[in-house]
């Protein structure tokens, strides 16, 4: 229906293969504030790694797997069936950072998180510098062969697993004074504390603490890219994150209706079966016919990016992808809870975690509010035939 080579099939079939793997360890890992035991996630991380289903953004020569955004957008859809973020072992290292890295960078950095053996995590997002990030507040200054760097970030997802971390802060001085940069530095880096962890909605193992830096001092060396780069780097990640975002809320959308519709057949009340009360057909309908048109728009703009759109035109059709996957697995999921009734509340049950854990979509790399901004304001430069 969609498209796809035989080579994309047997990456999907294999991915799917390594996302069910996983689902076995869901209720495990909701009952154990979402780890699993240590030698589990380790073999499964390296199976991962086996399988080849990780970097699959980074060019071959680089180590990595060198698949079409298309094969990406398959794996981490196959990563969005599985709750709990245990598919997060499906890693993608930064796609732009091969580009620029220096040596000290690739050899200390990047090969071995492109191997697997490393983790990063990204400190930007601030207390009032949320999905826009032009208004940050941590600064970079340099002194010498160094840059000192100060500010408290939030949201630093990842960070309790993480060994270095990326750090974004406005230069202080110099000909690119007021201008974002971006850092690699180690996480126990002098100057480098936790402030507190927060609780979240969700259950999973990667924690989103907030953490400062207090005159953290860094190479000159560990500078990404050039001083004024930083910025160019957000936005290919975004980019980036919002249609992979869109890709895992294909497949929460797709386990979820294949879920509920499996209840449905087989729950009855009375003499009938839930599957044919009209009012639950109609959920049904609804939610395979929403994620029919998700899936369709994600794998073409996915194929679009493989053909070399036009990078505006790229951001926006992103932040469409993603406010519409988004929006629609979340709908799908208030849906499933209402169709599995009371068993649809207990955390045991695939809906409540997708229920919680769906939300933050809507949230994180840029609030639906931004990217109904981004998009209108394409549409007004562009008109509606360069967007659609």
């Amino acid at each position: 229906m969609y498209g796809l080579t035989p080579e994309d099939l047997e990456l999907q079939d294999r991915a799917r293969g390594f996302a069910d793997e996983l689902i076995v360890h869901e209720q495990y890992a909701e009952e154990h504030a979402g780890e699993m035991r240590e030698e589990v996630r380790h073999r499964l991380e390296a199976r991962a790694v086996e399988l080849g289903l990780t970097a699959t953004n980074i060019p071959v020569e680089h180590g990595g797997r060198g698949c079409s955004t298309l094969q990406q957008v398959l794996v981490q859809e196959q990563g969005g069936r599985v709750t709990n973020a245990l598919a997060w072992c499906l890693a993608t290292p930064p796609g732009w950072w091969p580009a620029v890295a220096n040596d000290h960078q690739r050899d200390t950095f990047l090969l071995p998180t492109i191997e697997g053996r490393r983790e990063e995590c990204y400190a930007i997002t601030e207390e009032y510098a949320g999905s826009d990030v032009s208004d940050l507040k941590a600064t970079a200054t340099r002194d010498g062969d160094e840059y000192v760097l100060n500010g408290v970030k939030w949201h630093v997802t990842s960070f309790n697993r993480a060994d270095y971390v990326f750090f974004q802060g406005v230069l202080t001085a110099g000909v690119h004074a007021g201008e974002q940069a971006l850092f690699v530095v180690d996480k126990d880096a002098p100057g480098i504390s936790v402030v507190r962890t927060p609780a979240y909605t969700h259950t999973i193992a990667h924690h989103h603490p907030i953490v400062a830096f207090e005159d953290v001092r860094v190479p000159a060396t560990q500078l990404i890219g050039s001083e004024e780069d930083g910025m160019s780097f957000v936005y290919e990640w975004f980019r980036f994150e919002r249609l992979m975002i869109g890709a895992r809320c294909l497949g929460a959308a797709e386990r979820l209706v294949d879920e509920m519709n499996a209840f449905a057949r087989q729950r009855r009340i009375g003499t009938e079966l839930l599957a044919d009360k009209q009012l639950v057909q109609a959920m049904l309908a609804d939610s395979l016919t929403e994620l029919f048109a998700a899936r369709s728009m994600v794998y073409q703009v996915a194929r679009a990016l493989d053909g070399g759109v036009d990078l505006k035109v790229a951001h926006a059709q992103c932040s469409m992808v993603k406010l519409f996957a988004s929006e629609m697995a979340n709908r799908v999921a208030d849906r499933a809870v209402q169709v599995f009734g009371g068993r649809g509340y207990m955390r045991e049950n695939v809906a409540e975690r997708f229920f919680r854990e769906l939300r933050v979509e809507r949230i994180w790399e840029g609030a639906s509010e931004v990217q109904r901004a981004i998009i209108a304001d394409q549409l007004g430069k562009r008109g509606r035939a360069a967007l659609v």
